[in-house]
């Protein structure tokens, strides 16, 4: 079954990007949408209209409903709500026709016991399936037991990252990609081993973040593949700016570290979004991290980086126990991810879901 949601996905992105109806947000401030045709006049805050879209939307998916359309749309995400190995690896099939050669699977390792991060055995099964593969990460910038790459190697092990190489893409340096029309930056410092592969699978670990909100396949690449002693830095702003910057700016430099490594892998890079524990804290806060309060939801997957993410967002959006994670997107302004990545041409918020 298709249902295409035609009218409430155009109000909905309008709404969200402020193209058309040019709302302003501010906090849970009431809005006035303009009448319709048809007449019809709408008054609510800006968190209950996203959330009657995404019960629209993303409520249809997770309930079986079958693909969910709106017209126009261009991406392609499949969802499973079922988050075990052999879901991951069919929703893998559905996105893996570019992926060749020496492949990295750029994923969250975690910091020493932390209780969210991806289960390791449904990785080692999904690992197993792609030839010439290895797990990707890379020092932090924050200090810890990930600051340097011989207590990074401790802490993999530590975790159970044991199975397959991982591979500390920044453990020699670091080489700078190019921001081709960033928003701010002009070039990034990414691990320099990230140069030794053909093809990058993006399997996230979906859920809040400190600072930017939500970590989906963006903050993923953007924060997980820059540098720890350079990288990270020009992207949490200290390079430019002095200081850890927040908000739409950190959003902004996120979303052009991101768009230099698309670029550099082409076609040959896709998208698994894992939304399981969704705390809203990331997996960078090790044991220290709140406890999710809302259950999980399901697999997401994409060849559109932009597509998947917003695809999350929605389905949190649509969820009945969402709040917590919600109140930490919009105080971080972590909905500027997904509106950087459109005007950086990185990909499409409009999708179909399809249910698998």
């Amino acid at each position: 079954m298709k249902i295409t949601l035609s009218v409430i996905f155009f109000i909905t992105k309008t709404y969200l990007s402020g193209e058309i109806l040019k709302l302003r947000w501010s906090g849970d401030v009431i809005y006035n949408l303009p009448k319709l045709k048809g007449g019809i006049n709408m008054k609510m805050s800006r968190r209950n209209f996203i959330k009657m879209a995404g019960v629209t939307a993303a409520g249809a998916a997770l309930m079986g409903f079958g693909d969910v359309a709106a017209s126009n749309e261009k991406s392609t995400v499949y969802f499973t709500k079922n988050i075990d190995a052999e879901h991951l690896i069919q929703l893998y099939k559905k996105i893996n026709g570019t992926i060749s050669g020496r492949v990295a699977i750029k994923l969250h390792t975690g910091e020493p016991h932390g209780p969210n991060i991806l289960p390791r055995d449904m990785v080692q099964k999904f690992q197993a399936q792609i030839p010439n593969s290895t797990i990707i990460e890379a020092n932090v910038a924050y200090g810890g037991a990930r600051a340097n790459t011989s207590n990074h190697r401790d802490t993999l092990k530590t975790n159970g990252w044991t199975f397959c190489p991982v591979d500390i893409i920044d453990a020699d340096g670091d080489v700078d990609y190019p921001v081709n029309g960033g928003l701010h930056l002009k070039k990034v410092a990414v691990g320099a081993h990230l140069n030794n592969y053909d093809s990058l699978i993006v399997l996230t670990h979906f859920k809040g973040h400190a600072m930017g909100g939500f970590g989906g396949s963006l903050k993923n690449i953007a924060i997980g593949c820059a540098s720890g002693k350079v990288g990270k830095r020009e992207v949490h702003g200290l390079v430019d700016y002095g200081r850890w910057v927040t908000g739409g700016l950190f959003m902004e430099l996120m979303a052009d570290s991101g768009k230099a490594i698309c670029d550099h892998f082409g076609k040959k890079i896709i998208f698994i979004n894992v939304m399981r524990r969704m705390s809203v804290d990331c997996d960078c806060a090790g044991t220290s991290a709140a406890e999710p309060t809302m259950k999980d939801i399901g697999i997401a997957a994409s060849t559109d980086i932009l597509a998947v993410d917003q695809a999350c967002v929605d389905m949190v959006y649509a969820a009945p126990d969402g709040k917590d994670l919600i109140n930490r997107i919009e105080s971080r302004e972590g909905l500027r991810q997904l509106t950087a990545m459109q005007e950086l041409g990185m990909g499409n918020r409009k999708y179909n879901l399809v249910n698998i």
